[in-house]
C-alpha cells in the first residue's frame, strides 16, 4: 500500500468545478468533430461517416470522484455509443466504464457499466434510465476510493463494486487513471447485439457535456496529491450510507436489465467470487 502512504503524505487541496472546460479537458481526437462552445462552458462531441470524437482530462487520478452533466444523442441513435470512463494505460489496464448504447427512436438507451482490473473486465451490469437522457442534461458520477467503486446517476447510486482484494478479487488501486469520453460508431454490437444498424441519414450525431468536476488524489510524476481530508475520503465506506443503499436497491430492482452475477448461461460452473461476496 505504498501509494496510499504517498497519497496521505503529499496532500494539497484540489477540488475543481470547471466552467471553463478548456482548463481541465483536452479534445483528444476527432479532427474537429469535438468542439468547445459558449466560452468553453459547453463541450460537443460529434459523429459522422468520417469518424467520431473524444476528449480526456488533463489530470490523472489515483482515487477520485469525477462528475459531469451529459445530454445524449437524441432521436434515432442506434449503433452509436457515448462513453464516460476512467482508464489507465497498457495491456493490463484498469478501467471504470459508463457506456450509453444508442437505440431506435422512442426506445430507451441502455446504460452499460463495467469494471476492469489488470486488463480483465467481464463485470457488466446494464440499466434503463428513469428519464429521457436526451431531453436535458443529467449528472453521471464515478466515485473510486480504496474501499469501492460507486456509479451514480443524478446522485443516485446504481452500482457498487467493493474491494475484496484480500479475498482474492482483483481491484483497481495501483494504477493512475485518466478520464476519457467519446462518441463513436459500433453498430456491429451496440443496439440489440448489432441487429439495429446506424442510420447515417441522421448524422451528424451529437452529445453535449458541461459542469465537469474532479476531486480526490491527483497523480503527478509518480506522486499523488490529495485533498486535506484524504484519509477519511480514501477510506469512506458506503455501507454506512443507509439512505444511499436503499436508493441503489431501488435502481437495481426497477431498472437493472442485466447483471453478470445472475447470468447462469455465461457462468455454468459458478459466478465470479465477488458475486458471492458483494451484497446490498
Amino acid at each position: 500500500m505504498k501509494l496510499l502512504f504517498i497519497c496521505a503524505v503529499f496532500c494539497s487541496f484540489h477540488v475543481s468545478l470547471a466552467n471553463d472546460l478548456f482548463k481541465f479537458i483536452d479534445i483528444s481526437w476527432g479532427d474537429g468533430r469535438g468542439q468547445m462552445l459558449n466560452n468553453n462552458e459547453l463541450l460537443m462531441l460529434g459523429l459522422d461517416r468520417g469518424s467520431g470524437s473524444g476528449f480526456q482530462s488533463k489530470n490523472e487520478y489515483l482515487f477520485a470522484k469525477v462528475q459531469m452533466h451529459i445530454k445524449l444523442v437524441p432521436g434515432n441513435s442506434a449503433g452509436t455509443v457515448t462513453t464516460f470512463f476512467l482508464t489507465s494505460k497498457g495491456e493490463y489496464h484498469d478501467e471504470i466504464d459508463f457506456e450509453f448504447l444508442g437505440n431506435t427512436s422512442g426506445n430507451p438507451y441502455i446504460l452499460h457499466t463495467n469494471v476492469f482490473s489488470q486488463g480483465v473486465g467481464n463485470r457488466e451490469m446494464q440499466f434503463y434510465l428513469w428519464f429521457d437522457p436526451t431531453a436535458d442534461f443529467h449528472t453521471y458520477t464515478i466515485f473510486w476510493n480504496t474501499q469501492h467503486i460507486v456509479f451514480y446517476v443524478d446522485e443516485i447510486p446504481i452500482r457498487e463494486f467493493k474491494n475484496f482484494e484480500d479475498k482474492g478479487v482483483s481491484f483497481p488501486q495501483y494504477q493512475a487513471m485518466r478520464l476519457h469520453s467519446s462518441l463513436w460508431e459500433a453498430d456491429d454490437w451496440a443496439t440489440r447485439g448489432g441487429l439495429e444498424k446506424i442510420d447515417w441519414s441522421q448524422a451528424p450525431f451529437r452529445a453535449y457535456y458541461k459542469n465537469f468536476s474532479e476531486d480526490g488524489c491527483f497523480w503527478f510524476n509518480g506522486y499523488s496529491s490529495c485533498t486535506p481530508n484524504s484519509n477519511s475520503w480514501l477510506w469512506a465506506n458506503f455501507d454506512y450510507e443507509y439512505a444511499k443503499k436503499s436508493q441503489m436497491k431501488w435502481a437495481q430492482d426497477n431498472y437493472m436489465i442485466y447483471n453478470y452475477c445472475q447470468d447462469t448461461k455465461r457462468f455454468p460452473q459458478g459466478f465470479p467470487l465477488e458475486c458471492y461476496l458483494n451484497t446490498y
